[in-house]
């Protein structure tokens, strides 16, 4: 296939509505997003500096979530919050049974 024709098709979640109690499930999720792309960059060799340098493999981000920039914060929260409406449009239910 010719990339240049592929159509990206994800699932339509704009009728799924995820419940205020999610809030900081939807925090805890994209922090965790954050930690897994940080890991996966730094096992290829990849360290923090004061831009992204493919060649050097370099990156602003390579910071704890705390310390990203509200836009970075933004693109992982939007990433949780699509992945738990998937999940909920596929029938699972999200439900905390212990203090974790």
């Amino acid at each position: 296939m010719n990339r240049d024709q592929y159509n990206p098709q994800p699932v339509d979640t704009s009728d799924v509505s995820l419940p205020p109690q999610l809030e900081a499930l939807i925090e805890r999720v994209a922090m965790n997003v954050h930690e897994v792309w940080a890991s996966s960059r730094k096992s290829q060799g990849w360290t923090y500096g004061p831009y992204r340098d493919d060649k050097l493999k370099t990156h602003p981000c390579l910071v704890p979530y705390e310390e990203l920039p509200e836009q970075e914060k933004q693109y992982d929260r939007d990433t949780a919050v699509g992945t738990l409406k998937l999940i909920m449009k596929l029938g699972y239910e999200i439900s905390k049974s212990t203090d974790i």
